[in-house]
């Protein structure tokens, strides 16, 4: 029997829409663009960028697709069955609306799914009217080191602590900044809120009682040059699944840097980007009667983590009927929630003078 061919159209060009396809130094295919390329089940028939200039050189690399600079007019034309949509997180709402009324099969939202949860909000509200399915690019669900670490939770006992950290040299917050999201408790917060999640959903089959609610703001350093920035920022939470969540925000650092470290009674789950190491309890090689944790060599993982080729392997899967989509406009909406909650008491300790 001969496989559906989905076609597809991505509105976006630009660096996770198409040009991290080309940085050799990445996981291939690192870009929206060349993950529905090497899906065979995908035709990729139009692109849209308001950027004339990118979007010809995006031309050049799938030339049998069309080609438009406003939304509208690629609408106007086609219906496909799956849209992309890799814009900067201010054009999330218009766009995705816009898309959501042509009435694809599935839209494929880039992360976060909105400047702030409202607009999330407005986007759920018209994908339940018009029946829209949406899958948000949170991009370490697809990965297989972190699905491995979601299988080996059940491995480590009851959840002590989790502390998870990224470093960058791009601003935690500014209030300035809230009409672009260009910043990174937003922008690369959203990946650190969201894994929190889906780990904790592995030991957990009640999701609500593991949304991290209420943060307890420590840490938190302004820019000396520039008060209105926030250069460092940790949030601390309790959830009826771990007492001790921890998750840190570094604006100050020279170096990029995502890690996740996850304690348990009886192992450990540390992993980032570029390793994963799994720990289990063993009897101690250094003393008599004790336990230690060691590593678990039983663990195999693959050369590469798969993470674009199996977000658009879930998305075909998902329109074939065969199974869920494994992140979610919810899923997207929980990970905002976290760090819109972080952003309004950042505000209201700036706007009250608590910060110094």
């Amino acid at each position: 029997m001969k496989q559906k061919i989905y076609t597809a159209a991505i509105i976006g060009t630009g660096r996770i829409g198409f040009s991290l396809g080309f940085d050799r130094r990445r996981e291939q295919p690192a870009s929206h663009t060349m993950a529905l390329k090497r899906n065979r089940r995908i035709s990729l028939i139009a692109g849209c960028d308001t950027d004339t200039e990118r979007l010809a050189v995006w031309k050049r690399a799938i030339p049998g697709a069309s080609v438009y600079e406003h939304y509208a007019d690629l609408f106007a034309l086609h219906v496909p069955d799956i849209v992309v949509i890799s814009v900067n997180e201010n054009a999330h709402l218009e766009t995705a609306l816009a898309a959501i009324r042509a009435h694809p099969r599935l839209l494929i939202l880039e992360k976060p799914v909105a400047l702030t949860v409202h607009d999330g909000l407005l986007i759920r509200d018209a994908a339940l009217e018009h029946n829209v399915p949406v899958l948000v690019n949170h991009e370490r669900r697809f990965a297989a080191d972190y699905k491995a670490a979601w299988s080996y939770m059940q491995n480590i006992g009851s959840i002590q602590s989790i502390t998870a950290l990224l470093s960058s040299g791009l601003r935690v917050y500014c209030p300035k900044d809230e009409e672009t999201g260009e910043y990174s408790l937003l922008h690369d917060g959203t990946h650190l809120a969201d894994i929190i999640l889906y780990l904790l959903k592995a030991v957990s089959c009640d999701n609500s009682g593991n949304l991290l609610c209420n943060p307890v703001l420590t840490g938190v350093f302004r820019d000396p040059d520039d008060p209105s920035v926030i250069r460092n920022i940790s949030a601390h939470y309790e959830t009826g699944v771990c007492p001790d969540i921890t998750l840190s925000i570094s604006g100050r650092s020279r170096y990029f840097g995502f890690e996740v470290d996850i304690r348990g009674t009886t192992g450990r789950i540390y992993i980032g980007n570029g390793f994963a190491q799994f720990y289990k309890r063993e009897e101690s090689r250094l003393y008599t009667g004790f336990y230690s944790l060691e590593k678990d060599r039983s663990v195999r993982l693959p050369g590469k983590t798969g993470y674009f080729v199996n977000m658009v392997q879930n998305a075909v899967d998902f329109l074939d009927g065969r199974g869920p989509l494994v992140s979610t406009l919810q899923d997207g909406l929980n990970a905002l929630s976290v760090l819109e909650e972080i952003r309004k008491e950042l505000k209201n300790r700036m706007d009250g003078g608590n910060l110094r």
